[in-house]
């Protein structure tokens, strides 16, 4: 059985910080790629950041510069370091992983989603 654990999100002030973090648990996990969605209302699903099969790194327009995206191999887990916050970041933030598990073969899966709302 896989699951994509999120932790951290919540409500901040305009130009503040938040850390988000993502642990895919399973079975013999290996990751393949990972990395973090959001979706705000009204609003198409966008990537924030994600780290490929191939070792390349991307990153969403928006938050280029100001997100800081790194990766625990040995926990599974991803981290998003989310800097000089504003209102247009609030959204649900989404975990995605395509891995292995020695029970479920390769899938792609979802995390349930944080809320992260930039408000004063």
């Amino acid at each position: 059985h896989v699951q994509l654990v999120e932790g951290g999100g919540g409500l901040v002030q305009p130009g503040g910080s938040l850390r988000l973090s993502c642990t895919a648990f399973g079975s013999d996990v290996s990751i393949y790629a990972m990395g973090w969605y959001r979706q705000a209302p009204e609003k198409q699903r966008e990537l924030v950041a994600r780290f490929n099969s191939d070792g390349s790194t991307d990153f969403g327009d928006s938050v280029r510069g100001r997100f800081i995206f790194s990766r625990d191999n040995d926990k599974n887990t991803i981290y998003l370091h989310m800097n000089k916050l504003s209102p247009e970041d609030t959204a649900v933030y989404v975990c995605n992983a395509d891995l292995f598990s020695s029970d479920k073969g390769r899938a792609d899966y979802w995390g349930q989603g944080t809320q992260v709302t930039v408000s004063s």
